[in-house]
């Protein structure tokens, strides 16, 4: 003897053990969506209906809503409701009814282009590593475009977006997407406009809704291509045949857009990184231009004459260092400039600003502590001056008496090496006499 629910519960467990996934086409009537989110809905034909429950979690994948008379195609499992004892299909999924002429329409289109060897890896091009110019073939008023925008501006605000409109839907957009194409392509090669990539595509749909990207003309406008091509049909589940045509599939237009476009604060990072490295390299230099500087200093000797000439090899030296640091910072200037430049192309405005007014503040405290540098290796070379000078022959001048030399330039230590007539030189402190000998004693 059984219970009704042992009956309904043995009934259910064979029809769900006898019964795999189905399909089962006819007309929705009765058609109920309550606030919990599931559908349920019978599917009938001329002669029977049989009841369908769709669940919240399967039918959030479904494009569209479907209505009393719509004709559909469902697959689904064969089950029975316990509590009324009821015989139902559980649904999986749920399209319009002319999507299987249109799956099949599919196949044979994959299948053909297949065979060509149209989808080969060997004939797909590499995408750009930095992309500055996009060029976009979608509807300018569906979601696709919103969302790539939304993307670029998010991640790299500096790429210049080129949208090439076309119909995305309906009779005609694949010729003029296919037309679109040729069109970027053929303005690339002419000059008129500068493009890395394009990306075609468009939002989610139904296999109808998509089926401009399932179609020849497109598939091979893509393939002819000279320009790299990513291909962003629909959300992630959809694959179209301009999907298996492109050089690089996206699972939705999002991530097309994140797929070229690099992110800026990768960027920020590694200018900060840079500058960072630019600080060391500076501080090491000046370092060594100051020991050797020190070093040079050390070597300096007396008396006068080689003071002068070291003081003047020093004065020559400062100036190559001088030079050299000046030379150092104009290559790191540049250096700074240019990492600014492409920053700035690719970076928000307020962040670059941030950084200049902090190198320019890291640039004058540098010459600040350079000027000071210089300026106490000027006082130390000043006060060495005066110690040689207050030990050099010179100082005798000062004090009234004189070096003399004869006409040859030798100094006269006797009066005896003189004759009345000659013509001698004597150096005094501030210049030098001419004289005449008139008379030796």
């Amino acid at each position: 003897m059984l219970t009704v629910s042992q009956l309904n519960r043995q009934a259910k467990t064979l029809l769900d053990s006898h019964f795999d996934f189905v399909w089962v086409e006819g007309e929705i009537s009765n058609f109920a969506a309550p606030s919990s989110g599931h559908w349920y809905f019978s599917l009938k034909d001329g002669n029977a209906q049989v009841r369908c429950a769709m669940f919240k979690n399967r039918n959030q994948r479904v494009k569209f809503t479907p209505s009393n008379g719509d004709a559909i195609r469902l697959r689904c499992r064969v089950s029975l409701y316990e509590g009324r004892g009821e015989f139902q299909l559980i649904v999986e999924h749920l399209e319009h009814a002319g999507a299987g002429a249109l799956q099949a329409a599919f196949e044979q289109l994959k299948a053909k282009l297949l065979a060509e060897g149209l989808f080969e890896s060997v004939r797909k091009q590499p995408l750009p590593t930095s992309v500055s110019h996009l060029g976009v073939i979608t509807s300018p008023t569906g979601a696709a475009i919103h969302d790539i925008l939304t993307i670029l501006k998010r991640r790299c605000p500096a790429i210049d977006v080129l949208l090439l409109p076309v119909p995305v839907q309906g009779e005609g957009a694949a010729a003029l997407i296919a037309s679109a194409i040729d069109r970027a392509n053929r303005w690339q090669k002419e000059g008129k406009i500068q493009l890395d990539a394009l990306i075609i595509g468009r939002g989610g749909g139904s296999l109808e809704d998509l089926w401009a990207f399932n179609e020849e003309i497109v598939a091979r406008a893509i393939a002819a291509s000279e320009l790299p091509v990513v291909s962003a049909v629909g959300h992630e589940v959809d694959f179209s045949i301009a999907d298996m045509a492109a050089d690089r599939r996206a699972a939705t237009p999002s991530a097309a857009a994140e797929l070229l476009s690099p992110d800026q604060h990768e960027w920020q990072q590694r200018l900060q990184t840079t500058e960072g490295n630019l600080v060391r390299a500076i501080q090491r230099k000046l370092a060594a231009v100051t020991t050797h500087l020190t070093h040079l200093s050390q070597r300096l000797k007396h008396p006068g004459a080689q003071l002068r000439e070291r003081a003047q090899r020093l004065d020559e030296l400062e100036q190559r260092l001088l030079l050299a640091q000046k030379n150092v910072l104009l290559r790191h200037r540049g250096a700074v400039a240019l990492l600014e430049n492409r920053v700035m192309a690719q970076s928000p405005l307020p962040r670059l600003e941030q950084l200049q007014r902090d190198t320019l503040l890291r640039r004058k405290q540098l010459e600040t502590a350079m000027r000071q540098r210089l300026q106490d290796c000027g006082n130390r070379l000043t006060h060495m001056a005066q110690m040689l000078d207050s030990l050099s022959p010179l100082g005798t001048l000062q004090r009234g008496y004189a070096i003399v030399t004869d006409s040859n330039g030798l100094v006269v230590r006797e009066a005896g090496s003189v004759s009345i007539g000659d013509e001698i030189e004597a150096r005094v402190a501030n210049g030098r006499l001419g004289l005449t000998v008139k008379r030796v004693d």
